[in-house]
């Protein structure tokens, strides 16, 4: 198993963590696109959206290329495999959970 350092799942947990880049990432997913477009359909300034869009950078969530003044962004899904790969340690034991739950839900519906 790969290890995966602190900061690295910080930075993207925390990149994540705000619904604004979150959709920011989801209109990435469908197709790359300008930081203009991706800014239309927030009630924000350029500036913010900017921001946000820094944060998902420096997360690696996000490649930008220039082409004279326009600036190209593109989804780089990658660095989510090793938050991925953190939260399925954990599925196993909240599946466990869960049946348990449910094995003794029914037990009492029997009673």
């Amino acid at each position: 198993m790969v290890k995966h350092s602190d900061e690295q799942l910080d930075r993207i947990y925390g990149a994540i963590s705000h619904p604004v880049r979150r959709k920011i990432l989801e209109q990435l997913g469908a197709s790359a696109a300008t930081v203009t477009a991706l800014a239309d359909p927030f009630a924000m300034s350029l500036p913010a959206v900017s921001k946000h869009i820094r944060i998902l950078e420096a997360a690696g969530l996000v490649n930008r290329t220039i082409d004279g003044r326009e600036h190209r962004l593109a989804l780089e899904a990658r660095p989510l495999l090793p938050a991925t790969a953190w939260l399925e340690r954990y599925r196993s034991f909240w599946e466990a959970r869960l049946d348990l739950l449910e094995d003794r839900i029914r037990t009492r519906a029997r009673r």
